[in-house]
């Protein structure tokens, strides 16, 4: 029997066939990162419009639940940023259905790619073949939107709404539990150019742009993304390593576990956090450090005693509380969210929101000079704001005087220190959002020597540095000031970002 001959398949067709098997893949790819950028810009835009934001854009995207990090981050930003026009071009064109207006997110992230990006007459996806079916209603919309604005391209339509281009250094901490600095340095000298920081011992500095979010440095832990400023706070409490020390509003985490590599994982970190998903990114990030020496507290700040047990020992306190995040709003990317459009007021800027922020920072800060054994408290917020900074300073003042506190200068070879509306502005520290790219604020309270207090012991043997009748006196004056500002708290409104 004559053996039936192959036939090959021919060269062209071959190709053809790889080709398309590679264009299905690379549209199921984005149909996916579409659909895990749509999630995150819902929280986005949620969060904008409530201004309780529960993260930053950098923060959400980097998260472990997406996986499509860079094109998702990229897709957002974009999207983002045509949102404005994209919207507009909705409402003219009136493509939508009722079912798809209750899908907003998707819509613009496929509006985007259609109108901006790369979906092609074959994606995948419902949401894609349905406006797709209609991009030719939007592209008329689009030249309608041109004409109107008297602006001949879409990139002469997009300056007008003036997006601004943020270019900053990115900085990394080394996670000293796990590397040290020199070996961080010459693994990612491999890629980077790196420089190591003139102020803070574990900080390295990498050029802007440097994507480092895949990175494995970043994924086992050995290495932070961390702003400079933010990396100062824990250096600059300086706790020793036997100490028992209390981070007061923990998540994310990073300084947190900064703060157990300074002490070198000895002694104890309480790390107190009362959002219930911010505890889940603070244990995670503790996990990821590698420290076995924190113990998270899912509670309330304001709610604990410093009389108890667990906290009457605490040497020192770390207290970042909610704030304005005016410092770092060009890192979180806030100048793409709708409330900084022309015509939006700026949320940090609402004298209302600044005043309810600040008497509750006053009461957190005024809590934690009230714990008996602590000797090291250091404020701060990302906030440019007097408000937040200097007046919450000078009003707890006489209270940290009478518990025996006084200002020390944090950093002393730091140039930017506290505007000169309270007494000790020279002790305080500030970074500039232009000068240095994040605004941050810090105050350090360092309790005087026992020499000047009248101290007696108690009965476990250990000295108070304040009376008990004075205890008893800031105790009454809390309890006070708590019925004025509980409910703060509890509306974290600060969107932290990866530097903080």
């Amino acid at each position: 029997m004559a053996r039936r001959k192959h036939r090959a398949t021919p060269p062209s067709a071959a190709a053809e066939k790889s080709d398309n098997r590679r264009h299905l893949s690379m549209e199921r790819s984005a149909y996916f990162a579409r659909r895990e950028a749509a999630k995150v810009l819902k929280l986005v835009l949620q969060g904008d419009a409530k201004r309780q934001s529960v993260g930053s854009i950098k923060t959400l995207v980097y998260g472990p639940s997406v996986r499509n990090k860079r094109g998702t981050f990229a897709l957002i930003c974009q999207t983002l940023k045509y949102l404005l026009i994209i919207q507009d071009l909705l409402k003219t064109a009136d493509v939508l259905n009722s079912k798809w207006k209750k899908q907003d997110e998707l819509v613009y992230i496929v509006t985007y790619d259609i109108l901006f990006g790369q979906v092609s007459s074959s994606a995948v996806g419902d949401a894609e073949k349905f406006l797709m079916r209609r991009k030719e209603a939007l592209q008329a919309a689009l030249a309608r939107l041109l004409v109107k604005k008297k602006v001949k391209s879409v990139e002469e339509l997009i300056a007008l709404y003036d997006i601004p281009d943020i270019s900053n250094p990115r900085y990394v901490r080394v996670n000293t539990l796990k590397m040290d600095v020199e070996t961080a340095v010459l693994e990612l000298q491999k890629q980077f150019k790196v420089q190591k920081d003139d102020l803070v011992p574990d900080l390295l500095v990498l050029p802007p742009g440097s994507d480092l979010h895949d990175h494995h440095l970043i994924k086992n832990g050995n290495v932070f993304m961390q702003g400079k400023a933010s990396s100062m706070v824990a250096a600059a409490l300086a706790p020793k390593p036997e100490w028992e020390v209390l981070d007061a509003c923990s998540a994310p985490g990073n300084k947190t576990v900064h703060l157990a590599a300074l002490m070198r994982e000895k002694g104890k970190v309480i790390a107190c956090e009362l959002n219930e998903e911010r505890v889940k990114r603070l244990k995670e990030t503790i996990r990821l450090s590698g420290a076995s020496n924190i113990k998270v507290v899912h509670g309330d700040f304001l709610d604990l005693n410093p009389e108890d047990p667990p906290y009457s020992k605490v040497r020192a306190i770390l207290l970042d509380p909610s704030c304005s995040g005016s410092g770092t709003a060009s890192a979180r990317l806030d100048h793409l969210l709708p409330s900084s459009a022309p015509g939006q007021a700026a949320d940090f800027t609402s004298t209302e929101r600044l005043n309810k922020l600040a008497a509750f920072q006053r009461k957190a800060l005024a809590h934690a000079l009230s714990f008996p054994d602590v000797e090291r408290v250091v404020y701060s917020t990302c906030s440019v704001n007097q408000v937040e900074n200097e007046d919450v300073v000078k009003s707890v003042l006489p209270l940290a005087a009478s518990n025996g506190f006084q200002l020390e200068t944090p950093f002393p070879e730091w140039h930017r220190r506290g505007l000169p509306v309270v007494e000790g502005a020279e002790c305080l520290l500030r970074t500039d959002p232009k000068e240095d790219k994040e605004g941050f604020f810090i105050a350090l309270f360092v309790r005087r020597s026992s020499g000047n207090q009248s101290e007696k012991p108690n009965a476990d043997g250990h000295t108070h540095s304040a009376s008990t009748a004075k205890r008893s006196y800031v105790g009454a004056h809390l309890n006070l000031f708590k019925m004025f500002a509980h409910a703060h708290l509890r509306r974290r409104n600060c969107s932290h970002c990866d530097c903080c």
